[in-house]
């Protein structure tokens, strides 16, 4: 064979640059697509072997990983297929030419994992450098060994040479500006993150042990992958213990064990293999995420999965591996399509199925999970109406004595005590039940329930529940008295005028600090004799809406308005029956508001009560309001214990 000169078909000379700045999203990963090939064409010699086209021992089929710094190379070899000059014209010279797609469409019914698809990987070796060389003999018997060579612009060399043993080698000549790709280190986190779990193993220098205290190579080879990982294998090999150990491979930072795992095994109508893990998880929705790595034929692709599963499901850990997943030229982006639709409902219906089994089969121990569990199934029913159609069986509510309920079963336990008078359910509940403790307390009086409702995303479960039940309603303990909270049809009435009301609600309001962070409104309500003679509540309303603010994009009103309470004046309590028997009244004479053109009215009398010298009980009552809801601070606090001493 003569040296043979031409231009690679493509058509712009401009393709390079195209190449090295846009086709793909991140430099670093023109290693991944070369061992990619390189994978591919050690499984296409497995092939060829299996149906008796590819003659002898295959021998060692290791990838090989080299760097040369004092020539500035970075090597990748296989012992594979290999290319005769033909095949090199064909897959290397005829860009988009992908010799992966021929390969598997004759020998479909045989082929094992073949990553490449596009026949463009191999071109993200020029983002990184200024010649690059193959050198390749061909499993053929009679096939020569070619030698091809391109400086990054469309003018090839290709030519016969001598090559010791079937296979490829790739070698880039590193440019000067990616010299951290010479860099051992840098090569061999490269080779972790992308190719860990790839089906050919993969070398890369030696193992290295630490002897009379320095690092000394062992001569034993550095074999960067494990090539047959538990979620290619079939769940009835893999023990508990295995599934736990994967887990710390996948994240080797990881402390926790995981709560349970999902292994996913699909073959129709689309291939998908995979393992999930529960994690724990409490708090803060996005400290954990991009924690699930998607595969393509054990080949990393990505952690960023949003657009293969829905959001909720990106709080889990693990792995997912489809070769039916549509990826874009650079594997660097996600394409959806109804695959993706198919895949992820696939998925969505698997976890809940694992949800709703556990649950059915051992509740004890579901229960025990709930708490490590909860955020993850609120935040899936918050946001996958099919999720909560699933999981509204095993979704579970938790009462301050520790004991669980599904929704129907904690309807059921409060129906006679916790209806209205208006046939609506009241479920009362508390989100630190210390501060509540009081209100919690009058609760219990009454015979009622309280629910612990204290994570992230329990008050808007809560709103979503009242939204599918349309006489359920959810309010927190504190947010009135106890006999409005759940109205009665005998309610406490007291004998008091209107204008003697008023009069006590002016004392009281003459009290009220000047804030704008904070509101108050004073108003008089018959609470139970021995309930507080002064108490605070908060409108349910106004503070849900506060509270769902700090996660729901189109709610900051909400949030930057200040906080709202309500004093209530307990007109049943002695203590406040004696303010108002020291009330004095007078008849003032009170002449009504007129607009402009209409006739002067007549004036009113009208009874106004007043509260007189009684100064330091109203701020002490106020007081002991402010503080047992907590509000009592600083220096406020401090003339309330000053007052206290004083009064005894």
């Amino acid at each position: 064979m003569t040296t043979k000169k031409g231009s690679i078909g493509v058509t712009s000379d401009n393709i390079f640059p195209v190449i090295k700045k846009f086709l793909y999203s991140d430099h670093e990963i023109f290693l991944r697509e070369l061992i990619s090939n390189a994978v591919d064409a050690t499984q296409k010699l497995k092939t060829l072997s299996s149906v008796g086209e590819a003659k002898g021992d295959l021998g060692d089929l290791r990838v090989r990983v080299t760097i040369d710094k004092k020539k500035n190379t970075l090597t990748v070899s296989d012992h594979g297929i290999g290319m005769t000059a033909d095949e090199v014209d064909r897959y290397i010279n005829q860009i988009a030419f992908s010799g992966a797609e021929e390969f598997l469409g004759k020998y479909k019914d045989k082929t094992e994992a073949i990553i490449g698809h596009f026949g463009l990987g191999f071109y993200s070796a020029f983002m990184v450098s200024d010649k690059v060389e193959i050198f390749s003999q061909s499993y053929q018997p009679d096939a020569k060994a070619v030698h091809w060579s391109c400086s990054g612009d469309p003018e090839y060399t290709l030519e016969e040479t001598i090559k010791a043993e079937r296979g490829t080698d790739v070698v880039l000549h590193i440019n000067e500006e990616f010299t951290q790709y010479l860099e051992d280190a840098t090569i061999e986190s490269l080779l972790r993150k992308y190719c860990k779990f790839l089906p050919v193993e993969i070398a890369f220098g030696m193992k290295k042990e630490w002897k009379d205290g320095k690092e000394v190579e062992t001569g034993e080879e550095n074999i960067i992958n494990d090539t047959n990982p538990a979620w290619m294998r079939k769940p009835a090999e893999l023990k508990d213990e295995d599934y736990k150990a994967f887990y710390h491979e996948l994240y080797p930072t990881q402390m926790d064990e995981p709560l349970f795992h999902i292994h996913l095994n699909v073959d129709y109508p689309f291939h998908l293999t995979g393992i999930l893990y529960f994690p724990r998880i409490k708090s803060n929705l996005d400290v954990r995420r991009n924690k699930i790595q998607l595969y393509c034929n054990q080949v990393f692709v990505t952690d960023e999965v949003e657009n293969i599963v829905p959001e909720y499901l990106t709080l889990l850990h693990g792995v997912i591996d489809s070769p039916d997943i549509p990826l874009n030229v650079s594997r660097s982006y996600l394409q959806s399509d109804n695959n993706v639709k198919k895949i992820s409902g696939h998925i969505t219906k698997k976890v809940a199925d694992k949800l709703a089994e556990m649950y059915k089969n051992d509740k004890e121990d579901f229960e025990k999970k709930w708490d490590d569990i909860k955020l993850f199934i609120q935040f899936g029913m918050l946001t996958d109406e099919k999720f909560y159609e699933r999981a509204i069986g095993f979704a579970l509510l938790k009462n301050i004595q520790g004991n669980y309920f599904t929704l129907e079963e904690y309807k059921e336990r409060i129906k006679e005590a916790q209806t209205d008078k208006d046939g609506n359910l009241v479920a009362l509940y508390t989100q630190d039940p210390d501060a509540h403790y009081t209100f919690i307390e009058r609760a219990k009086e009454k015979g009622y329930d309280v629910l612990l409702l204290d994570g992230e995303l329990d008050v808007h479960q809560i709103s979503q529940f009242e939204q599918k039940n349309e006489h359920l309603r959810f309010v927190r303990i504190d947010s009135d008295t106890i006999e409005n909270l759940i109205r009665k049809e005998n309610q406490e009435k007291d004998s008091y005028t209107d204008e003697q009301k008023e009069g006590l609600r002016k004392a009281f309001e003459g009290l009220l600090p000047d804030s704008e962070k904070l509101r108050y409104y004073v108003t008089c309500e018959a609470a139970a004799k021995d309930a507080l003679p002064v108490f605070l509540t908060q409108n349910e309303f106004m503070r849900r809406m506060k509270e769902m603010s700090q996660h729901q994009q189109g709610m900051s009103f909400y949030g930057q308005m200040p906080d709202q309470y309500n004093i209530v004046i307990n007109t049943s309590h002695p203590l406040i029956q004696e303010l108002i028997g020291k009330m004095t009244s007078e008849e003032v004479e009170e002449v009504p508001e007129t607009k402009e053109g209409e006739e002067p009215k007549a004036a009113e009398k009208k009874t106004v009560y007043t509260l007189a010298g009684e100064d330091e009980r109203l701020h002490q009552l106020f007081d002991i309001a402010l503080l047992a809801s907590g509000q009592l601070k600083g220096e406020s606090l401090a003339k309330f214990v000053n007052r206290s001493v004083a009064l005894l």
